[in-house]
C-alpha cells in the first residue's frame, strides 16, 4: 500500500546541541533527548557513512533530534554501524531495550530491518530508502524520489558547465543511487537540448559510502579529463569530492543536505532528500499511536520530500536566471510534464523524447 504525506521543505535547522561521545563499532548512541525517565524512545542505526557524513544519516539524525526536543519524555539515540555486520545488532540492541521505534537508515539495511521486525512484532521499525515487499505490518517502508531533484542539478550542471564535460560519481550500485545517476544524466540532456549542444557525463562509482579520500581521487581524475562539474552521490565519498573540488577551486554539487556551507565559492546547488522530515514526521506517527506499518511512502518535489535550495547562496552561485530556469523545470515535473528516469531502462526511453 502507498501513502502520501505533506513534507515542509527545510533549508535550515535550529537545533539543540547534542554532545555526543567518541565513536565505537557501531556502539555509541546520542546523549537521550527529553526527560530521565522516557516515555518513548526512538532510535536510529545508521549506515557506514557514520553520523557526521555531513549527508544522508546526519540529517536523519537532526530529524529525530527535532522530534525529541518538541516532545518532553522522548528519548533519541542512534547507533553506528562501522561495517555492515553491525546492522541487525545496533537493530536488535534497540529493539530489546524496548524501544518504540527503530530506524534503519538506508536501503543496505534491507534484509536486517526485515528479520528485526520478524524477531520483535511488537516494536515499530521504519527504513528509508528501501520498499520491502511484502511489508511487514510493524515495518514502514520511506522512499525518495531522487531521480526528481537529481533532474535539477543536473540541469543546473548543464547550464553552467563551460567545458561541457560534467560528472557524477556513486557510492555503492544499486536501485537508489540509480535514480541520483540517471535523474542527473536526464538533467543534464534536457538542458543539453534546450541549448543545442552536446555534454558528456563522465560516470564512475566508488563501490563505497565511507572512504573519503577515494572520492577526492576520483574528482581528482574527472577533473583532470577536463570535467568542470561533479555530482556525488556517495556518502562520505562525497565530502572527498567537494574537498578536491575547494583544492582546485572547481565546482561540484552536493547531496542530501545543502552543503553549500562545505565550500561555499564551490558548491553549486545540491539535490536535496529531506530525509530530516520524514523521520520527525513518521516519528510523530507512530508516538501519537497512528498506524503507519505495513506501507511504503514515497516523497518528491510535489510534496517537499526532495528539491533544490533556494537561497541567496544558491542565486549567488548559479545566477537568478539559472535559478528561475530551474523552478519552471520543476514545476514541469510536478505536473507530470517531465518525468525523470530512475534507472538505466526509463533514461534510454526517456532519451527518445529528446529526440
Amino acid at each position: 500500500m502507498k501513502g502520501k504525506k505533506a513534507l515542509s521543505l527545510i533549508t535550515s535547522l535550529a537545533i539543540v546541541g547534542v554532545l555526543l561521545s567518541g565513536c565505537g563499532s557501531g556502539s555509541t548512541p546520542g546523549a537521550p533527548s527529553g526527560a530521565a525517565k522516557a516515555t518513548f524512545k526512538d532510535g536510529m542505526v545508521t549506515d557506514v557513512g557514520g553520523i557526521n557524513d555531513q549527508s544522508f544519516n546526519e540529517g536523519a539524525w537532526n530529524g529525530l533530534q527535532k522530534f525529541g526536543q518538541k516532545n518532553p519524555g522522548v528519548q533519541v539515540k542512534y547507533l553506528e554501524s562501522s561495517q555492515s555486520s553491525d546492522y541487525s545488532p545496533n537493530l536488535n540492541q534497540f529493539a530489546s531495550n524496548n524501544y518504540n521505534l527503530v530506524w534503519a537508515i538506508g536501503y543496505l539495511m534491507a534484509d536486517a530491518v526485515k528479520a528485526s521486525a520478524k524477531a520483535y512484532p511488537k516494536v515499530n521499525f521504519a527504513i528509508v530508502d528501501d520498499s520491502i515487499t511484502p511489508t511487514p505490518s510493524n515495518l514502514t517502508c520511506v522512499l525518495f524520489r531522487a531521480q526528481e531533484s537529481s533532474f535539477l542539478v543536473g540541469y543546473i550542471a548543464a547550464l553552467k558547465t563551460k567545458t561541457d564535460k560534467v560528472g557524477f560519481i556513486g557510492g555503492v550500485p544499486g536501485t537508489v543511487i540509480d535514480e541520483f545517476e540517471y535523474g542527473f544524466r536526464a538533467g543534464v540532456a534536457y538542458g543539453a537540448k534546450e541549448l543545442g549542444k552536446n555534454i558528456s557525463v563522465n560516470v564512475q562509482y566508488a563501490n563505497s559510502f565511507s572512504d573519503a579520500s577515494l572520492g577526492k581521487a576520483i574528482a581528482q581524475h574527472m577533473y583532470a579529463q577536463g570535467a568542470d562539474i561533479i555530482f556525488a552521490a556517495a556518502g562520505n565519498v562525497g565530502q572527498g569530492m567537494i574537498a578536491e573540488a575547494k583544492a582546485e577551486n572547481k565546482l561540484c554539487e552536493g547531496v542530501d543536505m545543502d552543503q553549500a556551507k562545505l565550500a561555499p565559492n564551490n558548491v553549486l546547488t545540491s539535490a536535496l532528500k529531506n530525509v530530516n522530515d520524514a523521520v520527525e514526521l513518521i516519528s510523530q506517527d507512530v508516538k501519537e499511536g497512528k498506524k503507519v506499518g505495513g506501507q511504503t511512502i514515497s516523497y518528491g518535489l510535489k510534496d517537499g520530500g526532495v528539491g533544490i535550495p533556494y537561497t541567496a547562496q544558491a542565486i549567488k552561485m548559479c545566477g537568478q536566471d539559472v535559478i528561475d530556469k530551474a523552478k519552471k523545470v520543476q514545476q514541469d515535473i510536478i505536473d507530470g510534464k517531465i518525468v525523470p528516469p530512475y534507472n538505466k531502462a526509463t533514461y534510454n526511453k526517456y532519451l527518445t523524447t529528446l529526440k
